[in-house]
């Protein structure tokens, strides 16, 4: 019986000398190249190299070494067909049953922001892929693995039924394209970034290559004649939605996953307790206390109508307390970083709740941005809007006071948590907010106007007092109206990026009903 042999050539290390071993121990020959070769024999294992495969040496730096008949002859060759077995006797060529084989790192290599055009273009892998490609295109007689995750299961099967099934070797074939579409996209996005005049790298390439990978299917989508699935980007940041673990509950519909994307984007750039409560993608209550149960109770207040069917987030971890009232209401997704054993236990007798458990990006609220993406995208007819994400986060120094009232340090706290909401209320966006919670939201009128007067029917809805609230608004007052709307509901501060062309006359008015203004100098629309 011919023995199975397995070519190995790895960039990343991790874990291959056992994998190696195990290999070994089964009876397959190993076959390898340069490093791994060499790491290979300095642990007693019996190796041949590539070159005197070959008999023709490594060259060109190492660029060539894998690119050669007798290789991809091995790889290529069906089986099942007596031409190409024939062919591969005639000319002394045996088969490779398995190919181990990661890239050099390209990816890693390029997001180092000093990486030179020199450096990127060495770590761009030519046999590798190759190899690749050949081995997963004949996947029905070669087990391709392409990552050190792969190992273990591999391994397990070989012990198991002597062999790797055609369901885990189509799989891995699948991986590998994968990887390699991956890769290429890499480079293409790298390489069509560059510009070599200005020697700069642009953040949007000239070909975008998005990259993800499909979680799950959808029931169905928006509506249920629309089918969808759920994706997650190729290297996820870490405190994101879809890194999320559901401890309970049916399975995420589309509209709960984005409308707990809503909720968690927003919960977590408060660096104190907070609660979310999200509807239709807009926060419908928001507050922060000394724990989730104030937290909670004081959000619910804002719009208890609304909060009903919502989706509730909190930066911080859930309690029996919190959980008995979360009970008392109906709620489609509930998130929080953690839980108490006795809040789990509780909230296993609402069956229908999905409760997802989210780690809190490394840093907290002030690593807030490193936990969202980088590039927001809009799908339109036939094409794709790009943009870089609404990252910005306002500090008090950044604030301008331009009435002649001044804030009080309490207001300007408050204007700094309406300002928070308001980036992530639809626009036209206007919130009401006093003592850490929010009071009115408008959100999503084709008016500012229309908001300013939405914000205080939803505050009135609520039998909330605007008496001495504060006002953020996500654009500026094109007109004094919209000051004067909220000036009547009860607002004495207003908060607003400025920039409009009647910015004199908003002020003005700001100063003839005797409230403190602050600009910001930044807009955040949310379409």
């Amino acid at each position: 019986m011919i023995p199975m042999r397995a070519l190995i050539s790895v960039s990343d290390k991790t874990g291959i000398v056992e994998f190696a071993k195990a290999l070994h121990q089964l009876g397959i020959e190993l076959i390898s190249t340069g490093g791994t070769a060499q790491l290979l024999s300095a642990q007693g294992l019996p190796v041949l190299e590539v070159a005197e495969l070959t008999g023709f040496p490594e060259m060109l730096d190492g660029r060539v070494k894998t690119l050669h008949p007798l290789v991809h002859a091995g790889l290529l060759a069906r089986r099942e067909v007596p031409s190409h077995m024939q062919a591969l006797k005639d000319h002394g060529i045996s088969t490779i049953d398995f190919l181990v084989v990661n890239l050099y790192p390209f990816e890693a290599t390029v997001a180092n922001p000093d990486c030179s055009l020199e450096d990127a273009i060495e770590n761009i892998d030519i046999g590798g892929p190759a190899m690749v490609r050949s081995a997963a295109k004949n996947w029905k007689h070669i087990v391709v693995i392409t990552d050190a995750s792969q190992y273990a299961m591999v391994l397990d099967e070989l012990a198991q039924q002597q062999g790797v099934s055609e369901l885990t070797r189509f799989q891995l074939a699948v991986s590998a394209f994968n990887r390699i579409s991956n890769y290429d996209g890499a480079i293409s996005d790298y390489l069509s970034s560059l510009d070599l005049t200005s020697d700069k790298r642009s953040v949007f390439p000239g070909q975008a290559n998005g990259r993800f990978v499909k979680l799950q299917d959808l029931r169905y989508g928006e509506n249920p004649h629309q089918l969808a699935a759920f994706y997650r980007d190729a290297h996820p940041a870490p405190g994101s939605l879809v890194t999320a673990k559901q401890l309970q509950g049916k399975e995420l519909s589309f509209n709960n996953i984005a409308d707990a994307d809503a909720a968690w984007e927003c919960v977590k750039s408060f660096d104190t307790p907070a609660c979310v409560i999200v509807k239709h993608a807009n926060p419908c209550g928001v507050a922060v206390a000394e724990d989730a149960l104030a937290a909670y109770n004081k959000a619910y207040q804002t719009d208890p109508t609304s909060a009903f069917g919502g989706i509730i987030a909190f930066n911080c971890p859930v309690d029996i307390l919190a959980a008995k009232a979360l009970g008392q209401q109906f709620m489609e997704v509930l998130i929080a970083p953690s839980f108490t054993g006795e809040a789990l236990v509780f909230l296993q007798t609402k069956a229908n709740v999905r409760v997802l458990q989210i780690a809190l990006p490394p840093g907290g609220a002030d690593a807030w941005s490193q936990g969202r993406n980088l590039i927001d995208v809009k799908r339109i007819g036939s094409g794709l809007l790009m943009q870089t994400a609404d990252n910005h986060q306002l500090r008090l120094e950044d604030m301008q006071v331009v009435t002649q009232r001044q804030p009080t340090p309490a207001q300007l706290q408050d204007l700094l948590f309406a300002w928070k909401v308001a980036k992530f209320v639809k626009s036209n966006a206007i919130v009401f907010a006093g003592l850490g919670m929010t009071l009115g939201v408008g959100a999503g009128q084709m008016s500012r106007l229309d908001s300013a007067r939405m914000a205080g029917i939803k505050a009135g809805h609520a039998q909330l007092s605007l008496k001495d609230a504060v006002v953020a608004s996500d654009a500026f007052f094109p007109f004094r109206d919209g000051l004067d709307v909220v000036v009547d509901e009860g607002a004495c501060c207003v908060i607003q990026p400025g920039g409009s062309m009647r910015d004199a006359e908003v002020i003005a008015a700001a100063d003839e009903r005797g409230v403190a203004m602050v600009f910001t100098g930044v807009r955040h629309f949310r379409h």
